[in-house]
C-alpha cells in the first residue's frame, strides 16, 4: 500500500489537519454560566439607563451611528451592545437606519474627506435638539490618523459635538456608562431654568 509523506500531501489536507489540531488544543474561552448569571453590573447599569430614557425620551432613545472612516473597532463594540449579553434594546435604546428618526448621533472614525459631506447631511437631517456623541479617540481628535491629509481630525471639526466617549475602542460597558452620564447631564440641563 502506498503512503503519502507529509511533503507530498496536498496543501488543503495539511491545512485541515492544522485547523483540527488547533481547534482541539485551544482552551475553553466561553463565559462560565455561573459568572454570567452572577454579573449584575450590566443589568443594574442598564436599568439606570432605562429609567433615564423613560423620563427624557418617553421610553425609547433612537441612535443613528455614522461610520466616518473608522477602522471598525468602535462599530464592533457598538454592535456588541445588541448581543444577548448586553442587549441594550431591553433598556429602550435602539439603533435606527435614518437620521430623521434619531434622537442622538454617534460618530465613529476621524471623519475622512469622503465622509465629511455625508456627516453634515446626517446632522442636518436629524431633528432638533441634536445630540452628537463622538465615540472613540479617532472621532474625538483623529486618533492615530491625526494630521493625515485624508481626515478632518475628528467630528468636532465638521459638526458640533456635545459629548465624547474616549477609548480605542471603548468597551460596550464603557459606552453604556458614558451613555448614562450623558443622559444624567441632559436631565440636569432640562431642570435648569433658561437664563
Amino acid at each position: 500500500m502506498y503512503k503519502l509523506s507529509t511533503a507530498s500531501k496536498p496543501w488543503y489536507l495539511l491545512l485541515n489537519m492544522n485547523l483540527f489540531t488547533k481547534t482541539l488544543s485551544t482552551p475553553k474561552t466561553l463565559i462560565d454560566q455561573k459568572n454570567f448569571l452572577d454579573n449584575q453590573d450590566n443589568f443594574l447599569l442598564g436599568e439606570e439607563v432605562h429609567s433615564k430614557v423613560k423620563k427624557l425620551f418617553k421610553g425609547s432613545l433612537a441612535i443613528r451611528v455614522v461610520t466616518a472612516g473608522s477602522t471598525n473597532a468602535c462599530e464592533q463594540e457598538l454592535v456588541a451592545l445588541g448581543n444577548s449579553y448586553y442587549d441594550v434594546e431591553r433598556f429602550g435604546v435602539h439603533f435606527v437606519a435614518s437620521p430623521r428618526h434619531a434622537d442622538m448621533i454617534m460618530v465613529t472614525g476621524p471623519v475622512s474627506r469622503n465622509m465629511k459631506e455625508a456627516l453634515i447631511r446626517t446632522y442636518e437631517a436629524t431633528p432638533d435638539p441634536k445630540i452628537v456623541v463622538a465615540v472613540g479617540d479617532d472621532a474625538i481628535n483623529g486618533g492615530i490618523f491625526k494630521g493625515s491629509y485624508a481626515v478632518e481630525d475628528g467630528a468636532k471639526n465638521v459638526i458640533p459635538v456635545n459629548y465624547q466617549i474616549p477609548g480605542d475602542p471603548p468597551s460596550p460597558k464603557q459606552i453604556i456608562s458614558a451613555l448614562l452620564s450623558i443622559l444624567d447631564d441632559i436631565d440636569i440641563k432640562k431642570l435648569k431654568p433658561n437664563i
